[in-house]
């Protein structure tokens, strides 16, 4: 009995500390579960502080090594996850980019299809009448040897033709001064259709500054500081108008009747020959329209020169050129123009002579005592008469006779690309072969080549075609009458227009879009740029290299190096003033 009694009292005894011992447990899992909340929450709180404190941060950027402090301590946000965020965020930079430029609404006027005008829109610079108006009231200075007073006529066409032969139609012809193109072109503006007073619209800017009556009145007897005073002022005057900072006169144009060798002086010397005003940092941004523009150069482009027919309207123009297909022309070539004895490397003798010894060569010879050549009814009624007219070289490069003789419907054979090919670039077409013939310098100069032979291997038919293709250019190389305007036809103002505002739109682009039109231009490539098909963009070697080759300094620049060119810059224009100074005393 005792032991089972004692093994009783064993188990009572032990019985009440099961519960006990239960209920300590539990408290301890309870106190395990509320420290892990607790830490919980204050993690999860640490989390929040960190968060919205880096928010804060980012509004208000703090110096970079507290920056670099938090980063290393909180690696959870670090910045190297975030700068390709920033880096790479979609088109925004391009968007920006765009409204940047002040041009973008000159832009967008194109976009607006109701608007005949979008796109195309002209302002004109208001300029003091110094620079313009003023030299036509003091026109009896405008040339040493000229009374231009009676070629500012009639807004600048000069005084009407009569048609007492009968080689002029009955309206629309006037005995047009070659260099009046600065005025004809300012009272062509003045009918522009799209003119605007709002810059911001504009498409392009015109300075209607007379920089070729400006020239020639003090080329003779002035000092360089006279002949380059007024350009100075007007680059002075432009550069504090707010157009200017658009594109810093990217975007203006302006004209001169004159060929480009009058305002690119290149040294400071009396001696030296025109004025400075292309080579003006500021004038070198701008583009000028000449009769005669440099190969070298980029800022100055070739209009035609103007002719004695300035049409009022479309209808007189078509009577004109049906007119011309139907002439009989009775001489295979024919030839107006004097020989440049001082010159030895002109071929103008040579072709004198050709003409003359031919059965089916006509000679208009221009030298003293043969007023019939400064004749506008001699000349034309020559050029009607024949299939192909001669053009070799003038005093410089180019000629008022080429644009009289496609006038008259008659074939331009040219001798060197840069009296026709590599200038005119706007208003004749890129293949040259379609309107005119080509005979290289040498091989009448060197070879003696037979111009009557070689004109007659193009066949009948070919020559009909040529001709036609001629005639058919006739509207986009005459200046219509300032005073009126065509319904249809494009002259050749509006193809210049046209020409700038495209030239203007390309560079605006090519500006936002951050690229440039040609890769690795070089400026005195220049001629060739025009000449490059679709798609190109880089200048390479051209068959007509040798033709515009500088001369390297102390070589003769007639000589093999320019192709047998003729003396170009200062020595040209000078001989094209002694031509007009014998003009004057015939």
């Amino acid at each position: 009995m005792t032991p089972r009694v004692a093994m009783r009292r064993r188990s009572a005894e032990a019985a009440p500390t099961e519960p006990t011992e239960k209920g300590n447990e539990g408290k301890n899992q309870n106190n395990r579960i509320y420290l892990l909340v607790s830490l919980s929450l204050f993690f999860w709180a640490l989390l929040f502080y960190f968060h919205f404190t880096e928010k804060q941060i980012q509004l208000q950027p703090q110096p970079s090594s507290s920056i670099s402090l938090r980063v290393h301590k909180f690696p959870l946000d670090p910045p190297k996850e975030k700068e390709p965020l920033v880096t790479t965020l979609p088109p925004a930079p391009v968007i920006v980019e765009k409204q940047e430029f002040p041009f973008v609404r000159a832009l967008k006027t194109a976009d607006n299809k109701s608007d005949p005008c979008g796109g195309k829109y002209i302002y004109v610079h208001d300029l003091p009448a110094k620079f313009n108006e003023d030299m036509l009231r003091d026109c009896k200075k405008l040339s040493l040897w000229t009374n231009m007073c009676k070629f500012t006529t009639n807004a600048g066409l000069g005084p009407p033709l009569e048609n007492v032969e009968g080689v002029f139609s009955d309206q629309g012809w006037y005995a047009t001064n070659q260099f009046a193109v600065d005025v004809i072109f300012s009272n062509r503006m003045k009918q522009y259709k799209c003119l605007t007073n709002d810059s911001s619209l504009a498409a392009a800017i015109f300075v209607p500054f007379y920089a070729g009556f400006d020239v020639a009145r003090y080329l003779w007897g002035y000092n360089i500081s006279t002949r380059d005073a007024a350009s100075l002022e007007l680059v002075d005057w432009l550069m504090k108008r707010p157009e200017w900072e658009i594109m810093r006169g990217k975007d203006h144009f302006l004209v001169a009747g004159r060929i480009t060798w009058d305002f690119r002086r290149l040294s400071e010397e009396e001696t030296d020959w025109g004025n400075k005003l292309l080579f003006l940092p500021a004038a070198k941004n701008m583009s000028m329209l000449v009769v005669e523009s440099s190969p070298w150069n980029a800022n100055d482009f070739g209009i035609p020169y103007p002719t004695y027919f300035h049409p009022a309207k479309d209808s007189e123009v078509f009577e004109w050129q049906e007119r011309m297909r139907n002439l009989d022309r009775k001489w295979l070539f024919s030839f107006a123009g004097a020989p440049r004895p001082d010159n030895p490397k002109s071929i103008r003798g040579q072709i004198i002579d050709q003409c003359t010894n031919s059965k089916v060569g006509k000679l208009l010879e221009c030298d003293f005592g043969e007023s019939k050549c400064h004749s506008p009814s001699s000349i034309m009624q020559m050029f009607q008469a024949s299939l192909f007219c001669l053009q070799p070289q003038g005093d410089s490069y180019t000629r008022r006779s080429a644009f009289d003789s496609m006038l008259a419907g008659c074939i331009p054979v040219f001798f060197h690309p840069g009296s026709a090919y590599t200038q005119y670039t706007w208003h004749l077409p890129k293949n040259y072969t379609t309107y005119s013939v080509f005979i290289p310098e040498d091989d009448i100069r060197k070879r003696n080549m037979s111009i009557e032979e070689r004109l007659l291997q193009i066949p009948p038919e070919q020559v009909e075609i040529m001709r036609e293709n001629v005639i058919n250019l006739i509207p986009g190389l005459i200046y219509a009458d300032p005073r009126s305007e065509l319904e249809t036809l494009k002259d050749a103002f509006d193809v210049s227009v046209e020409a700038i505002i495209d030239k203007v739109t390309r560079l605006r682009k090519n500006m936002i879009e951050g690229r440039t039109e040609y890769d690795n231009f070089v400026e005195e490539n220049s001629w060739k740029y025009a000449l490059l098909e679709e798609g190109q963009r880089e200048a390479g070697g051209h068959v007509w290299d040798p033709f515009f080759s500088k001369p390297k300094p102390g070589e003769d620049s007639s000589g093999e190096s320019n192709g047998g060119g003729t003396t170009i810059s200062a020595d040209a224009a000078k001989n094209s003033w002694k031509s007009e100074q014998r003009d004057k005393t015939q």
